[in-house]
């Protein structure tokens, strides 16, 4: 069976990494490793022990300094340069693939480098189509207790799933601080998160967070977002205690069912349609190139006649007409006296070497004969 891949993406700051340190002890603790792989160039120090690590094969502080580029640049910069061997990382992960069952994998903080870039794309398409993938989406709970903030991560996370197009879980992180009871209700209650809002906007006035035109806004979006809530697991968890990991893991193996039964068939399709969409690309440069060349269905080609089975075994030398059978036809049937024999090579000869000699008597004539007029002149 193949390994699960969890992808674990968050805003900065939301516990991402840490939530990746006790995953990957609880795992262990079940004797079930995972194989870990580490994504973000610009992390100092990993509390984990990763199979792979970015930082290994690409120096952040190099990039920057090599295409005089900024903090996010070079993370995309490094990105960019990980994916060119990305069939490398899958090859590595295939080989020990049935010495474990999960691939965890930590991406950058800065959110938008990983999900947005070409970069991110392949990496998640690449694992996605080698290995059943779940995107874990951690959330820093505490911040988000106003209804705007809430909403505008659940905006995130909304657009992550339809850009992956991948099953996705949302981890309420730091449930020791604050429990996530309240956002499960919002997303399971649309009159909760109403009130919720209204209070807030009472609370708090008209400070430009909480204004008519944004609780108006956010009402509509939190209607619209009650189909993309059904698509979801959603899960609380303490990084910093271990709470809800089991719940977690649960959680992971239901979407993996869901993958198979949903995500696969759809990928299929999307490759299939990818596939034809090439194919008929490839048709129209042909045809193009046929009409630019003028030439038509009913023209032979030499590449019609590639493929033609050899119908002698002579490896493409010119069998001569005798071996053949042939009867050569000559171009003067009746006069057979200019065709050269050993009687009639000499005479050949001696009539070349006369028509040479009148040739240059004539011609050494003309000569003389053109300087004297031209004295006389």
């Amino acid at each position: 069976m193949a390994p699960v891949t969890v992808l674990c993406i968050g805003m900065a700051g939301s516990g991402k990494t840490t939530f990746m340190q006790r995953l990957n002890a609880t795992l262990h603790s079940k004797k079930e490793p995972p194989y870990v792989i580490n994504l973000d160039p610009a992390v100092i120090k990993v509390p984990f022990g990763a199979n792979i690590d970015i930082r290994d094969s690409i120096k952040y502080k190099k990039v920057m300094e090599q295409y005089n580029l900024g903090p996010n640049g070079a993370i995309v910069t490094s990105l960019n340069l990980f994916s060119t061997k990305i069939d490398q990382v899958l090859k590595l992960v295939e080989n020990k693939s049935d010495k474990f069952n999960h691939v965890i994998v930590d991406t950058p903080g800065q959110i938008e480098c990983f999900i947005w870039s070409a970069s991110g794309a392949i990496i998640t398409e690449a694992f996605a189509s080698t290995f059943p993938t779940v995107i874990a989406y951690v959330v820093d709970t505490p911040r988000n207790t106003s209804p705007t903030t809430f909403m505008s991560n659940m905006l995130y996370a909304c657009s992550i799933l339809y850009k992956t197009k991948l099953p996705m879980i949302i981890v309420f992180n730091k449930t020791d601080v604050k429990k996530a009871d309240f956002a499960v209700e919002w997303m399971k209650d649309f009159e909760a998160f109403q009130t919720a809002l209204r209070l807030d906007q009472e609370l708090n006035g008209e400070d430009g967070t909480s204004s008519g035109y944004m609780s108006s806004l956010v009402n509509s979006m939190s209607l619209m977002l009650e189909e993309f809530y059904s698509q979801l697991d959603v899960v609380g968890v303490s990084a910093y205690t271990g709470d809800g990991f089991d719940d977690f893991l649960k959680a992971v193996d239901n979407k993996v069912d869901e993958y198979n039964e949903y995500y696969l068939k759809e990928r299929e399709r999307i490759l299939k349609e990818k596939e034809l969409e090439e194919k008929k690309r490839q048709n129209k440069s042909l045809n193009k190139l046929m009409k630019d060349m003028n030439v038509n269905d009913d023209t032979e080609v030499l590449s019609d006649y590639e493929d033609e089975p050899e119908d002698n075994n002579h490896n493409g030398e010119v069998v001569p007409d005798e071996e053949e059978e042939v009867e050569r036809e000559y171009t003067f049937p009746e006069d057979r006296s200019a065709e050269i024999t050993s009687n009639t090579e000499e005479d050949i000869q001696s009539r070349y070497q006369q028509a040479f000699e009148d040739t240059a008597k004539s011609a050494s004539s003309k000569t003389v004969e053109a300087i004297a007029n031209y004295i006389r002149r």
